[in-house]
């Protein structure tokens, strides 16, 4: 594929998918919560996207841990563990994925089954369509509060679980060296929580959108830019810019700026995922199947005095021969 092609494929995925988000932005807002953020989504995007699984081809298994505003009292603690592959033909993409994720006196607990499907639309271009469907449980320890009034009959004393049903879906494009992917997250299970005396939380629509490219610099070295964009409509747009080097097949060394983009009709809010914040980066390939990461962000704002980053850690490991080669890359 020339290079004025790939420009040409590049532009008309890139209108497509910014107009189907466009298109997204007038839908009603609904109330709801915060998923959790990770950093490391650059090389396993199952995480923001199910039209990602079966891309790797061969079975792959990963297990992130993700401690955000370390020592702050109540940060967000994130475990996930996420496994997919490709069927024999390649066309169809299995996977599930586990999260238990905690904040403050919270924690959120899912279950998803993932499947894709992939269809050619040029040579080494392909679009998957993928969903995921499961169940959350939302809990809520009331033993965690202090509150300044014991006898308010509106704070729980014990633990209170909400169940819901969950159900995600996306886009994933690619070809040799370009990406996208468009993702909606929580399209149903809103009203079970509506229902509820005590709204332990809220059910918000979130959107994903992800571009990026992969330039060869050298037999030996490739540079990785790309950008997402984070948006529910209930709060600042957040925005992810990144830039990774790939050394010799098997180190990964790069950065992400993190911030976000106020609107103007919504309060600003602080929340995890209302900071501004640089991420070091680092993913290496241990052995031909095995695979470290880390990721340090480091937080650009007030609350920065206290001294609070977040770390990063995942592993995961291929149980195949790793028959794609751009599994090392996106």
């Amino acid at each position: 594929m020339g290079t004025g092609v790939k420009i040409g494929l590049f532009i008309q995925v890139s209108t497509f998918l910014f107009l189907l988000l466009g298109g997204v932005g007038r839908m009603p807002i609904a109330n709801a919560q915060q998923v959790p953020q990770y950093s490391q989504y650059i090389f396993n995007a199952l995480h923001i996207n199910p039209a990602y699984a079966g891309y790797k081809i061969d079975p792959f298994v990963q297990a992130t841990y993700r401690s955000q505003f370390v020592d702050f009292p109540g940060a967000p603690e994130t475990f996930s563990i996420s496994a997919d592959m490709a069927s024999q033909d390649e066309k169809m993409g299995f996977g599930a994925m586990l999260l238990s994720d905690r904040i403050g006196a919270t924690r959120t607990q899912t279950a998803m089954g993932v499947y894709s499907y992939r269809i050619q639309v040029r040579e080494r271009a392909f679009l998957s369509f993928g969903v995921s469907a499961g169940a959350t449980e939302y809990m809520l320890d009331g033993a965690l509060f202090q509150p300044d009034d014991p006898s308010d009959t509106g704070i729980p004393s014990g633990r209170i679980n909400m169940f819901t049903p969950n159900l995600n879906a996306g886009l994933f494009f690619h070809s040799e060296t370009l990406f996208a992917g468009l993702s909606v997250f929580n399209l149903v299970g809103k009203r079970n929580l509506e229902n509820e005396d005590i709204a332990l939380a809220v059910h918000r629509n979130h959107y994903f959108f992800q571009l990026g490219a992969l330039l060869h610099l050298s037999e030996l070295s490739a540079f990785k830019p790309s950008i997402m964009i984070r948006e529910d409509f209930s709060g600042p747009t957040s925005f992810d810019i990144n830039a990774m080097l790939l050394f010799y097949d098997k180190v990964w060394v790069g950065g992400s700026f993190r911030s976000n983009v106020g609107n103007p009709n919504i309060e600003q809010v602080t929340t995890p995922q209302n900071r501004t914040a640089l991420v070091g980066l680092l993913d290496i390939f241990v052995t031909e199947n095995l695979r470290f990461g880390y990721a340090y962000d480091f937080n650009l704002s007030h609350i920065n005095n206290f001294r609070n980053n977040s770390h990063e850690v995942s592993l995961g490991y291929y149980l195949g021969n790793r028959t794609n080669p751009a599994s090392k890359c996106f």
